[in-house]
């Protein structure tokens, strides 16, 4: 897949852009200045492959919380600021990596140029971040309401007049919860700058509205090459973003760590519990880090050869099933032996 040209950007010890790989966002849902909680809450995202996290701060308690957190964990860390550019000033000051500003809600040129300085300062970087919900009412009458063409003339003016300031380390963000609409956004977008661009479908839903919106919408975006770090934004555990965003990276060819399961979808040659036996193997791979492929299948008939792609495999009978690797069957078992047998040869390996 061809990958969009961008400027590289350093956000604390990872780079972004260029051939750099695609990052995983997320962002705590504590309260920033309960530090304890954040950090904990950091560390589980950590854990679950998170390689970005973004707090917010919305007042000072919050803002001098961010260096303890900041010496505790083991990733970047941005700070999330909304209207108050005092705010923004104390992020800098006290570690963040990268702030997420909308210059549009900072106030005054003055103000944004303030911010600007302190990050020149610092060396860090501004990711400009705009969003439908954001949209300014004079882009929303010239174009008819809220659109892609908007959201991009929107984030593209608030770059400029930062770059007019004498600053470029910029991360750009364009989101909707509109997925047609923030498709055609970075498809106008990303030909027009050579920023690196931080992509999601924001408000995306639940865990499974979420995941189904965030799949078509990324699919589509990650898919033209657009993109170098992403958030699948979910109501829930952000653990959960975690998760699903190694999916859908993994899944477009973007990349390939962990253990991928691939189930059949049951017929009625079917004579095993494959739902309980697929969730099982995907709670017991769920940890493991090798780049995998393993089959669950339902049918020792033709179970095998469906899933020939697969590296490991498991074919369910009546009372008994298969395991097999590559498509080529290893032995048979009884059923109640399967997933340890299966287990073993995941921990053996060897590709």
């Amino acid at each position: 897949m061809l990958r969009n040209e961008t400027e590289v950007v350093r956000i604390g010890d990872r780079m972004i852009g260029g051939d750099y790989p695609i990052l995983i966002q997320s962002m705590t849902n504590t309260k920033t200045d309960d530090v304890s909680a954040t950090v904990e809450q950091i560390l589980r995202l950590e854990e679950a492959g998170c390689e970005i996290i973004r707090c917010t701060v919305p007042d000072e308690e919050a803002a001098k919380a961010l260096d303890q957190i900041r010496s505790r964990i083991h990733i970047p860390l941005v700070a999330d600021i909304h209207f108050d550019y005092r705010m923004a000033l104390a992020a800098i000051e006290n570690g963040a990596d990268k702030i997420r500003i909308n210059p549009g809600n900072i106030g005054s040129r003055e103000r944004v140029q303030m911010v600007v300085d302190k990050a020149a300062a610092y060396n860090i970087p501004i990711r400009v971040g705009v969003n439908s919900g954001s949209l300014e009412k004079p882009l929303i009458e010239k174009y008819g309401g809220v659109t892609a063409e908007g959201l991009v003339e929107s984030a593209l003016d608030k770059v400029r007049m930062i770059e007019d300031m004498g600053y470029g380390n910029l991360v750009i963000s364009i989101k909707s919860s509109n997925v047609p609409m923030c498709a055609r956004a970075h498809e106008l977008l990303a030909p027009r700058t050579r920023h690196p661009l931080h992509v999601g479908i924001t408000e995306a839903g639940t865990i499974t509205s979420g995941n189904i919106k965030s799949a078509a919408g990324l699919g589509i975006i990650l898919y033209a090459g657009i993109g170098n770090t992403i958030r699948v934004s979910l109501t829930g555990d952000p653990v959960e973003e975690i998760k699903s965003a190694k999916m859908i990276l993994r899944d477009l060819g973007l990349r390939r760590a962990g253990v991928e399961v691939i189930s059949c979808p049951t017929c009625g040659r079917t004579n095993i519990d494959l739902v309980s036996l697929a969730n099982q193997v995907e709670t017991m791979v769920s940890g493991i880090d090798k780049p995998l492929k393993v089959a669950v299948m339902g049918c020792v008939v033709n179970g095998p050869g469906e899933a020939r792609e697969a590296d490991l495999g498991i074919a369910g009978g009546r009372g008994e099933g298969l395991l097999f690797c590559k498509g080529q069957i290893i032995r048979k078992l009884p059923e109640d032996q399967l997933l340890a047998a299966l287990m073993e040869e995941i921990r053996n390996y060897q590709a």
